[in-house]
């Protein structure tokens, strides 16, 4: 802070740079890595970005019945369900020293 106790803009701009920065650094970093969802004890595997787009589905032929398609479709959905948690917890982890946003710059009110 400069005399007076006024912030300086200088110094807060460069440090919202910095910020800016290392968020979109963490936000590829989300979008490139991958996590793994599954289900019915690995009958049902998905593979998502971090981003959470879907990239395979993996269903071990135990888990396909003719005459029961809708508990395979239930372990389909729970495994996509896992996966899209998988990817929030790392964006979590990812984002989460940046979570502060500007009140980490020590500005009141934010």
């Amino acid at each position: 802070m400069q005399p007076g106790g006024q912030p300086d803009m200088q110094q807060i701009m460069k440090q919202a740079q910095q910020m800016q920065e290392q968020l979109q650094k963490a936000q590829q970093e989300i979008q490139s890595a991958t996590v793994e969802g599954s289900a019915g004890s690995g009958l049902v595997k998905v593979v998502m970005t971090g981003g959470g787009e879907l990239q395979s589905i993996e269903i071990d032929p135990k888990a396909v019945d003719p005459d029961d398609v809708e508990t395979l479709q239930d372990l389909i959905i729970a495994a996509v369900r896992d996966g899209s948690r998988e990817a929030s917890e790392l964006a979590q982890k990812a984002m989460g020293p940046l979570a502060g946003g500007m009140g980490g710059l020590g500005l009141p009110g934010m």
